[in-house]
């Protein structure tokens, strides 16, 4: 699976690389936050990661190149459930968030002990619900015009996947990537 990449710990110089990739137009369309961050805001924010418990972040790399970032949030140790987030660098090659989501599911499930991961999609953000559903994810819910975007609202997709469901894609998601890696 290392032809995968791997997930890895943050380090304090990459925060600004972190940024960069947050705040580039195609990663910041997608987002709840459209503003550009701040070097102040973002490290006001990696404070306020840091002293929790309930939240973990990690850098994606592939051949030692850092190229994307996962984060779990809401982790909740009783309930094993917790949301999830990721993007890409805006120069990740192609098929980097299919090797991040796979990389993802297995840490939810192996490493946390989730029961469930879930996560929201803005309704247009239309190429990354397919992912996640070729993945296994299950759409719950339709929040609609939940969310106001610029003068307009819009709705957000609730997508969760439950461990025995990644069981059941886990070997069909890998080999799939795995024929892409190699081709």
């Amino acid at each position: 699976m290392q032809s995968f990449g791997k997930l890895r710990n943050i380090e304090p110089e990459e925060l600004e690389l972190m940024r960069s990739w947050r705040n580039a137009p195609n990663v910041r369309a997608n987002m709840y936050t459209r503003h550009e961050i701040s070097a102040e805001e973002h490290l006001a924010w990696w404070s306020r990661v840091q002293q929790r418990t309930d939240q973990k972040y990690f850098m994606y790399e592939m051949a030692e190149t850092p190229l994307g970032i996962i984060g779990f949030m809401g982790i909740d140790g009783e309930s094993r459930n917790s949301s999830w987030a990721f993007y890409a660098s805006p120069d990740a090659p192609k098929g980097t968030g299919s090797r991040m989501e796979f990389l993802a599911l297995e840490y939810a499930f192996e490493q946390i002990n989730l029961n469930k991961l879930h996560c929201e999609v803005l309704a247009f953000n239309s190429p990354v619900i397919k992912m996640h559903q070729k993945f296994g994810f299950q759409i719950e819910g339709i929040l609609r015009e939940h969310h106001k975007l610029d003068d307009a609202f819009v709705d957000i997709y609730r997508l969760g996947l439950l461990s025995r469901e990644w069981a059941e894609h886990r070997t069909n998601m890998f080999d799939k990537i795995q024929k892409f890696t190699k081709g």
